[in-house]
């Protein structure tokens, strides 16, 4: 990345400033705007997330918002209720008095002198939640947003449930959160107070996974905040983008379909980072679109921002498989508009272990019918990746051969000619379980000459979830369904002398939480059928795109590593007692963020296991500690939660611990359970 000291408007920053809420509560802002804005006022544009602006973001905040600032606009990081120097308590995502607090913010930037009255919200993740969660609110300053790694459907389509089917992340990222949501303030900042107020979060902390594991099909609960709900909402333009390799690569496309509002989609080869940040690379210089969307959106200039093509997107070339990459090869395309004219579903039915493209035999021989039949190991899946890579440590899916062995397989022949997709890929299966309860997990890969392959999408279907995600039903043992299975959205070629193959398997731990007990599935083939999303490989447009800048932004604050930092991903089987794991660690080491002049140590660990094949006993945990000092003041957080399950519940043991100068201050532990039904959760 380039870094940049020179732009257009001289900044000046306030480092915490207090922003006061109806109930008497203070959120801590930090703000970048032109030393010119106290004569001449600009837009404000808000970040609104619970990661720490003090410490843990300032160096990726420091990189965007006092560039943004630089070409006119107040940048303001707010620490959501509850986290960082805010006062109050966070007790879980996306809270109706998050979204009025939010609301509260935007009318207090308005109102600022040094701002002209209009406002926009920007975010990644958390952030852009929060941003479309606000805009469908329509607070009269909000005139745009701009947007990554988000979602419009909190059930369908976030880190929570998949095709009805419970994802590991559902525990990974409550593991994330109750640890957050129980650190101190700085005492730097908010003076004594600082024990009282983490005191505070500390008694209100919970176990976020236990309310999570009680709404396991589509309800209010996930209704709330759910764009998807009510497209109409979404009244103010919208700049979104995310990744190929991110979890959130469906709601992009999604968006574009769906709202009537000035809209512009960008998906790269992106694990979950800012474009400007893009790993897989390449990387593109995203501050720029972003300054040229507040341009025209909050300061009225005709830049030509909506000029070109609704959606650009990174048409990914085949790659041989690997846990990381630091580029993905591919070319921009670019589309006119989403459901895209260049793109036209083909099917591509199963017959005898083959899919049959178009071209060869179009339709099924006749013939006796074929069934087959599969019931995996828990095993399919130790290669599956993360639900949303964060390309650190690797956490792609690796090589599928191995995952194949477990699954039912059907491939096409060698492709004569090259195949481009673009959308979400689906598979319509006729199939019968022999249990009321039973999931079927479905990998599309790339399968070189060599036999290696590579995962190019998956998608997941709870089956009791076949017609209805508000309201499940068993399956009748032995009764034939229908059912179709939408894949994340992707863009693939796959080149000649290669095969497209799909898996069928019956478990994708730890991936996806399973089901209590093995199940038989039998798939008939008269009935099933891949349908692929193919783009038109000669679209002249491709060739006229505006390219993108490079990456640049302001130079990070400084940060000191203090202590060694480690990652690791490790799969392991011992042979005597059958015990599989996958340990997962995530540590930082300590940090001095030097502008702060804070000690900050992260470690995080995963950890999924099972034995052989009982599947009762699969267990997931995950654990953090989170320690910040400095001279005169020594805090640390630790967390830990673990998951189990059998036939009947969800066992969820937890605990929390806070020590102040080494000594325990703090102490609780949680032993619940919540039910579990035939229809949930896998």
């Amino acid at each position: 990345m380039r870094h940049v000291d020179q732009l257009p408007h001289a900044v000046k920053e306030e480092k915490h400033v207090t922003i006061p809420m109806a109930d008497g509560a203070r959120l801590s802002a930090r703000i970048w705007r032109p030393v010119s804005s106290d004569t001449e006022p600009v837009p404000a544009v808000l970040e609104y997330i619970p990661y720490r602006k003090n410490d843990l973001t300032s160096p990726r905040d420091s990189i965007h918002h006092p560039y943004i600032a630089g070409h006119g606009y107040a940048c303001v990081r707010v620490d959501i209720r509850g986290t960082g120097e805010s006062d109050g308590v966070l007790t879980d995502e996306y809270l109706e008095q998050e979204q009025a607090d939010a609301e509260a913010v935007l009318a207090w930037l308005a109102d600022q002198p040094w701002c002209d009255g209009t406002t926009g919200m920007m975010g990644i993740s958390w952030g852009a939640f929060a941003a479309l969660q606000v805009a469908a609110r329509r607070p009269p300053s909000l005139r745009a947003i701009c947007i990554s790694s988000f979602t419009d459907d909190r059930y369908a389509d976030d880190m929570h449930y998949l095709g009805g089917a419970m994802l590991s992340d559902n525990l990974a990222e409550a593991g994330t959160m109750f640890a957050y949501a129980t650190c101190p303030p700085d005492p730097a900042v908010v003076g004594d107070r600082w024990r009282a107020m983490w005191e505070e979060r500390l008694r209100a902390a919970r176990p976020w996974v236990l309310e999570w594991l009680r709404h396991p099909q589509r309800d209010a609960y996930w209704r709330h905040a759910s764009l998807s709900e009510d497209y109409s909402a979404l009244a103010c333009p919208v700049l979104a983008s995310s990744g190929w390799a991110d979890g959130y690569s469906n709601a992009v496309t999604r968006l574009l379909r769906h709202v009537d509002v000035p809209r512009k989609g960008l998906i790269g080869p992106w694990s979950h980072k800012l474009p400007h940040l893009g790993e897989p690379g390449p990387a593109i210089g995203y501050l720029q679109e972003v300054v040229r969307w507040w341009d025209h959106w909050l300061k009225g200039l005709d830049n030509g921002v909506m000029d070109g093509p609704m959606l650009r997107t990174w048409m990914q070339e085949s790659v041989p498989p690997s846990t990381s990459y630091e580029e993905r090869p591919g070319r921009w395309i670019g589309e006119p508009s989403w459901p895209s004219p260049h793109v036209a579903d083909t099917v591509l039915p199963f017959h005898d272990r083959g899919l049959l493209m178009p071209g060869g035999a179009a339709e099924r021989p006749e013939g006796p019918e074929r069934a087959y039949t599969v019931q995996s190991p828990l095993s399919v899946g130790q290669f599956a990746g993360k639900w949303a890579s964060y390309n650190a440590p690797p956490d792609l899916p690796y090589d599928q051969r191995e995952e194949d062995g477990g699954s039912l397989v059907f491939e096409t022949d060698v492709l004569t000619d090259r195949v481009e997709i673009l959308g979400a890929p689906s598979v319509t299966l006729d199939v019968s379980a022999d249990a009321p309860a039973a999931q079927v997990n479905v990998r599309l890969s790339d399968v070189a000459p060599d036999g290696r392959s590579t995962r190019v999408t998956y998608g997941v279907l709870n089956l009791a979830h076949r017609s209805s995600e508000a309201e499940p039903s068993e399956l009748v043992p032995g009764e034939r369904y229908t059912v179709r299975v939408p894949l994340h959205g992707v863009a693939q070629a796959f080149p000649p002398g290669h095969r497209i193959r799909v898996s069928l398997s019956t478990s994708y731990w730890p991936l996806v939480w399973p089901a209590p007990e093995p199940v038989l599935l039998t798939v008939y083939e008269s009935g099933s059928a891949l349908t692929l999303p193919v783009r038109d490989q000669d679209v002249a447009t491709d060739t006229e795109l505006r390219p993108f800048g490079e990456p640049e932004g302001c130079a990070p604050s400084a940060v000191t590593q203090l202590g060694e930092p480690e990652q690791a991903w490790t799969v392991s089987r011992d042979l005597v007692d059958y015990r599989s794991v996958l340990d997962i660690v995530k540590d930082q080491g300590v940090r001095r963020y030097e502008d702060a002049g804070i000690d900050v140590g992260l470690r995080a660990r995963e950890r999924y296991s099972w034995v052989a094949e009982d599947f009762g006993s699969v267990r997931g945990e995950s654990a953090w500690t989170m320690t910040f000092g400095r001279p005169g003041w020594d805090v640390r957080v630790e967390t830990r939660t673990v998951l189990t399950s059998d036939r009947d519940a969800f066992h969820v043991d937890a605990t929390l611990d806070g020590y102040e100068g080494g000594r325990r201050v703090f102490s609780r532990t949680w032993n619940e359970d919540v039910p579990r039904t035939r229809v949930q959760a896998y």
